[in-house]
């Protein structure tokens, strides 16, 4: 089981985190949503919890709490940006099928 983290997205978390103050690192979570079926839940961890899997790469940690990970296996987490706005996107090779939108997925 295995998340990776882009250079680009390592950087973004070290920025926010840093503006903060605070944290461990960037939470993903899944939660049931949408008309597929799931969407991506981002926080930041200010610790983490018995039970989160942690996956560190350029300095950073990535941390999916245990019921997400089946979901998440595999994921490369990355920052974008497009014109003017920039975000985090999954590149989750578990996704079957994605809403019109982009905001929710099935697995």
């Amino acid at each position: 089981m295995a998340v990776t983290i882009t250079e680009t997205a390592a950087g973004h978390i070290r920025k926010c985190l840093s503006d903060r103050g605070k944290g461990e690192g960037l939470r993903v979570k899944v939660k049931p949503s949408g008309c597929s079926g799931f969407s991506y839940v981002l926080d930041f961890a200010d610790e983490v919890a018995s039970g989160d899997h942690v996956f560190e790469q350029h300095d950073v940690k990535v941390i999916i709490d245990a019921e997400a990970l089946d979901v998440l296996d595999g994921s490369e987490v990355d920052y974008v940006t497009q014109g003017l706005n920039s975000f985090f996107r999954f590149n989750n090779p578990n996704v079957k099928d994605e809403c019109g939108c982009g905001e929710s997925f099935n697995v």
